[in-house]
């Protein structure tokens, strides 16, 4: 399908050139008489990629019909067997995960199944701050002197040759559950599971660690459920179905592709969620004043943040122990000592991007293939964050590298980055790490870190502007809207909206939430909230019915300047509609992502 330029807009307020995908009515109209669909949501599926015999598995997934198979997994078999045979033996288990949210929920699972099996698993998450990323040999040392036989390492390991080793040498066996892209071999670890190893042939690698984690704990009740294990314990199987808002509270903010399995999980598991099972989510959902069931979105924007939150301020154990404790009370206390942690950090990031943006701009760090700023003085915990929305401003991978002393003592570079489409950030830091620039690199497509001595930093940057130009040579950089479907305020009611969100949701990547445009509307009002954000008062440029907008984090940007500045003016304006419930009454508000002066209004009209 090619794309064509939508309302003549080459160049918005954000520099993006708007874009209206091609389709085959054909194919859209077999798929709205197929299945009952109103034709612009049979359009935005087959922009989507979902072809007519596709759509049932896609907008109605089922547990009996789409659960991927664990055992397709390369390795799963191999590993069940094994684990299950440490458990009925009763041999401790060490878990070692990562600290943000996908690790956070992989060993808050883990953690509950082995306990459900009568084994109580001694835990250790690194600090984000003075270990960084991925096992060390402190965690593992912890580990061993907790009594643990064996470790899963879970949201990590996969290239941690040197750590993994170095257990090895402790006399642990090791088993890695990740799926952070892989070389072309592998730590020397008894089992590895991923589904990006070379040779794992699943189709599973659009699973976070998360996900993979759960697949294996149901891969292990499998075997032990065969050899009668919980038979002869007097308890049941393990409650899978119950852990399932952890998988999906995972697979939301660890950003992985919404497709295949993730929907499945995500759909089922924030229906769990809704039943407040899990102490941990209900008292986030409390200190956050969530009083309706949680929504993907909610995952993302509230509940995500506090739980990585305690990573960025020395305190990366407590979202594992807040999601895998039954304990009311322990739930709540550690929720507010979350809530609280996500206050200083929101303060931190805050000033750190306005620094960043100032240095950008001012040495001109955009007009490279690839921006990267680092400063001694930038909180650590912050530095991926900060590159998101560095990304997101400029329309190109950004790179932010903050400054630690590891555990002996020596002052490290540590650095996150975040990709656009077509530049695979963790290969290019994969590849950095072989050369010897990096001491650690790696990570996903589209986000990565490493660790690098700070001397280091000027030939990294010389490398990455190479790799990445190189990356993009068959790419069109030019940073785009795509734009799904043209709407009316006053025909953007809560049912549409709802029909949209139930229909194609939950969304993430590969499968992102519809963007309309809104053409030749009027801005009536616009003022700025919290010193950050853009509200703003549209109706249609007749005069007609009114709808309140937000541009959130729109101040200090052209298209905020812009709106603030509106005099009135019509404007082209791209985003999201969303329902908002305010004292019992829904309303349906617009999230601006983007806008272009409309010169002509009833050109399009």
């Amino acid at each position: 399908m090619t794309s064509m330029s939508f309302l003549n807009v080459n160049r918005s307020l954000k520099d993006f050139r708007w874009v209206f995908p091609a389709v085959e009515q054909d194919i859209v109209a077999r798929i709205s008489q197929l299945h009952g669909l109103p034709d612009y949501i049979a359009r935005m599926l087959h922009i989507r990629g979902v072809g007519p015999d596709d759509v049932e598995s896609f907008l109605y997934p089922t547990l009996r019909s789409h659960f991927p198979d664990p055992f397709s997994l390369a390795g799963m078999k191999a590993f069940a067997e094994d684990i299950a045979a440490k458990i009925m033996r009763g041999n401790s288990i060490g878990i070692l995960a990562d600290f943000d949210v996908d690790g956070g929920t992989s060993a808050a699972t883990m953690i509950r199944f082995l306990r459900h099996c009568g084994v109580n698993a001694p835990v250790y998450i690194p600090d984000r701050l003075s270990e960084g990323y991925g096992p060390n040999l402190t965690g593992l040392q912890f580990l061993k002197n907790a009594g643990a036989h064996c470790v899963v390492m879970l949201d990590c390991g996969t290239t941690a040759f040197k750590a993994v080793e170095e257990g090895r040498n402790l006399g642990l066996e090791i088993s890695i559950f990740d799926h952070h892209e892989t070389e072309g071999s592998l730590p020397n670890a008894n089992h590895v599971i991923n589904p990006k190893r070379i040779d794992d042939t699943s189709g599973l690698s659009m699973l976070a660690a998360c996900g993979v984690t759960f697949l294996s704990c149901v891969a292990i009740n499998n075997v032990l459920r065969r050899e009668k294990f919980f038979e002869q314990k007097n308890i049941v199987d393990a409650p899978m179905k119950n852990w399932m808002d952890l998988v999906a509270l995972g697979t939301v903010c660890d950003m992985v592709p919404m497709t295949g399995p993730n929907r499945l999980f995500v759909r089922e598991g924030f229906r769990q969620m809704a039943l407040k099972t899990n102490a941990g989510i209900r008292a986030l959902c409390e200190v956050a004043n969530l009083e309706t069931a949680p929504r993907p979105i909610d995952a993302g924007f509230t509940l995500g943040p506090r739980i990585n939150a305690g990573s960025r301020v020395h305190k990366s154990d407590l979202g594992a122990r807040l999601l895998s404790t039954d304990d009311m009370d322990e739930a709540r206390s550690i929720a507010f000592v979350l809530d609280d942690c996500n206050e200083q950090r929101k303060k931190i990031q805050s000033q750190m991007m306005k620094e960043a943006v100032e240095r950008v701009e001012r040495d001109g760090l955009d007009q490279g293939s690839v921006i990267i700023v680092s400063d001694p003085e930038w909180h650590p915990g912050l530095s991926g964050l900060v590159a998101g929305r560095l990304k997101e401003r400029f329309g190109k991978p950004a790179i932010v590298v903050t400054f630690a002393e590891n555990p002996d003592g020596v002052l490290e570079g540590r650095g996150s980055g975040r990709s656009i489409m077509g530049v695979n950030l963790a290969k290019a830091f994969i590849e950095a790490r072989n050369q010897e620039i990096l001491i650690k690199g790696g990570g996903h497509a589209m986000a990565g870190g490493f660790t690098i001595m700070p001397d280091r930093l000027p030939e990294f940057r010389e490398f990455l502007n190479v790799n990445i130009t190189k990356q993009s040579e068959t790419i069109d950089l030019t940073p785009e809207t795509v734009i799904d479907g043209i709407a009316t305020i006053r025909g953007a009611e809560t049912q549409f909206v709802r029909l949209v969100t139930d229909h194609l949701g939950p969304f993430g990547p590969q499968n992102t939430e519809p963007v309309f445009a809104l053409a030749n509307v009027r801005v009536q009002m616009a003022d700025v909230l919290k010193e950050k954000h853009i509200r703003v008062q549209i109706n249609d440029w007749e005069g007609g019915r009114r709808m309140k907008a937000m541009f959130f984090n729109g101040v200090g940007t052209k298209l905020g300047q812009a709106l603030l500045n509106h005099n009135q003016s019509l404007f082209h304006l791209a985003g999201q509609f969303q329902i908002n419930n305010w004292q019992g009454q829904e309303n349906v508000e617009f999230l601006i992502s983007d806008g272009a002066h409309a010169q002509e209004a009833r050109a399009v009209a």
